[in-house]
Parts: structure tokens; C-alpha cells; sequence
């Protein structure tokens, strides 16, 4: 069986990209699905955002310890899907067509809840090609 996993990609890597990986894994796991997600950044900060550390700490989602890294072209490549949250990946970009944009999402300073939503109705769309593929 072929491991497969989706990196998301946000410019810090310490806000989307951490809640679309959560969010991912949770909603695959409750279809059945056995895929992977990690988060990156084109240029990540030190810490994950605080308030998307303590959203994901209320849900039972441990990330204590994470740290926000930087997209490789090593990274890229070993994803299955990459989604991009309105940024380029550069030279990490992998070959192909395996990159998303998902560019309608908000800032999560300009609102978690809306943000979160966002990614979450991409995810669901993502989750009904995978179960169709």
C-alpha cells in the first residue's frame, strides 16, 4: 500500500497550514482514510500562532512542541498533494501537477472561525476526490 500524505503550505507556516493539517487528518481518519498531512511555510515563524495553539489544544490536538518549518523541495516531493495557501513554493515546488492553491481563504488574524471554515470546506471538497480517485 502507497503511504500518502498532502503538505499544506502557508507563508509562516504557523497558522493555516497547521489548521488544515489538524483538520485534514481528523476528517480523513473519520472517512476511513489513512492519509498523512503536514504543515510547512515558504517563511515560517518560531512558534505556531497562539491562537491557533490554543484552538487545536482545546479540541484534544496535541502540537506542544511543534515549530513551524520550512518547505523543502525534499518535503514537496514526498507529498502525495501539495496545497498552497496563496504562496509559491520556489524552488521546493515538486514536478508535476500536484499543487493546489487555495487563495479565498482569510487570515486567521482577521478571524479564526472564518478562516477555519474556509479550510475546512476545501478539505471536504479534497476528501470527495480522494474517495472518487
Amino acid at each position: 500500500m502507497t503511504h500518502q500524505k498532502v503538505l499544506f503550505v502557508c507563508l509562516h507556516g504557523a497558522a493555516k497550514s497547521v489548521l488544515a493539517a489538524a483538520d485534514f487528518e481528523r476528517m480523513a481518519k473519520a472517512r476511513g482514510l489513512s492519509i498523512a498531512a503536514e504543515a510547512a511555510g515558504t517563511e515560517p515563524d518560531a512558534e505556531i500562532a497562539p491562537p491557533v495553539l490554543a484552538a487545536l489544544t482545546a479540541e484534544g490536538v496535541d502540537v506542544a512542541g511543534q515549530k513551524p518549518r520550512l518547505v523543502t523541495r525534499e518535503i514537496a516531493a514526498g507529498a502525495t498533494r501539495v496545497v498552497a495557501f496563496g504562496c509559491g513554493l520556489g524552488a521546493a515546488a515538486p514536478d508535476g501537477d500536484r499543487i493546489e492553491q487555495w487563495e479565498d481563504v482569510p487570515a486567521v488574524s482577521a478571524g479564526l472561525p472564518t478562516a477555519r471554515a474556509a479550510i475546512r470546506a476545501h478539505i471536504e471538497r479534497l476528501l470527495v476526490e480522494w474517495n472518487a480517485a
